[in-house]
């Protein structure tokens, strides 16, 4: 349940400081950007939610939830082409530098959300498990 715990506030941290930089953003290509993250991680407090008790397991949320990241996790590697920066933004640099491994990254969390489905609350867990793994591979190393 600690995994889960993390996960989750790393997610409700990452959607509340996103929408505060949002406003802030004048770089339409940007502001794109930041807002398809700013859904998965709100797709993932969905999913945290479920998780910890603090909403009522729906499965349809659920996987639509799931559906949101396999959409915006696709969508990654065109919206971050081009290299345009924001002070704002915490994208790194290393994501031109290591273009490859970031299409890379994108690619296994859109594949990991696609594999799974949510048809029941004992799902969550294990599916929370997995795209938090493939959301940190990448965070981790192209992320501020």
């Amino acid at each position: 349940m600690r995994l889960f715990s993390m996960i989750f506030i790393t997610a409700t941290s990452f959607a509340s400081m996103t929408t505060l930089a949002h406003s802030e953003v004048a770089n339409p290509v940007v502001k794109a950007r930041m807002a398809a993250m700013s859904d998965i991680g709100a797709s993932m407090k969905t999913l945290g939610k479920m998780v910890k008790g603090e909403a009522d397991f729906d499965a349809m949320a659920a996987q639509a939830a799931v559906d949101t990241v396999a959409a915006r996790a696709e969508a990654a590697p065109e919206l971050f082409e081009p290299k345009e920066t924001d002070p704002e933004s915490e994208a790194l640099p290393a994501i031109w530098d290591n273009w490859d491994d970031f299409v890379t990254k994108a690619e296994a969390l859109q594949t990991t959300a696609e594999g799974i489905t949510i048809t029941a609350a004992a799902d969550l867990g294990p599916a929370m498990g997995q795209l938090g793994d493939a959301c940190k591979a990448c965070h981790s190393k192209y992320k501020e």
